[in-house]
């Protein structure tokens, strides 16, 4: 994974621009993929952007008995993940996990336990919120699992962005509730999943950006 879109963004930059807090779970890759062609296009689109994984939280006997999890883990091309500071600071918040059993990861869902404070005195009301999945099959539950990630900025009182079909591509990836990818097993996000991602990113951006200037 490319480092330098972990910051994206002139730390110079005028506050106009939006700032997104991409915070996802990723255990062998693919979400992370998605994740870096989400940035790209909220960045294309002049947004700061902060590339945030969660914590790992699996037991060390679970991760040995996936070379692909093993793999990822040990690569650790993140070094900073994620902290209520950061979804404090963004305009906008992109959450990404993998499904699991039709909802997103733990890892995911315990750093999300977390906002309790944040939600109780108003922080994360009106921000924009979207998501992004893979499942290993094409019913895996892609699309409950976007929602049950919705669920979260519906209680924060966040402002849900889905990605629709408001460009032709995202007919082809199929999908109107966000970027999603069927791995169908092992293999990494393909081009059609990537361009999506890229797509939600940057309509991400501009949306942000407006209700950010509204605000």
């Amino acid at each position: 994974m490319s480092s330098h879109v972990q910051e994206a963004g002139s730390q110079d930059r005028a506050r106009s621009a939006p700032r997104i807090a991409v915070v996802f779970y990723s255990a062998t890759g693919n979400i992370a993929a998605m994740a870096e062609a989400l940035a790209k296009g909220a960045g294309g689109e002049g947004a700061e952007v902060r590339l945030r994984p969660v914590r790992e939280l699996a037991p060390r006997e679970a991760i040995d008995r996936n070379p692909r999890w093993r793999a990822w883990v040990d690569s650790n091309p993140y070094p900073v993940t994620a902290t209520l500071d950061d979804l404090e600071w963004a305009d906008g918040i992109v959450l990404g996990s993998p499904t699991r059993f039709g909802g997103p990861a733990g890892q995911l869902k315990e750093f999300l336990d977390t906002t309790g404070g944040l939600w109780a005195r108003g922080a994360l009301a009106s921000k924009v919120g979207t998501a992004f999945t893979s499942a290993s099959t094409a019913h895996g539950g892609l699309e409950s699992t976007i929602l049950a990630m919705n669920n979260v900025f519906y209680h924060w009182g966040a402002i849900i962005m889905p990605v629709g079909y408001a460009d032709p591509h995202l007919k082809e990836s199929g999908n109107p509730y966000g970027g999603s990818f069927v791995s169908r097993g092992s293999a990494p996000p393909d081009d059609v999943a990537l361009q999506a991602c890229q797509l939600q990113g940057a309509r991400f951006a501009r949306i942000t950006a407006q209700l950010a200037g509204a605000r």
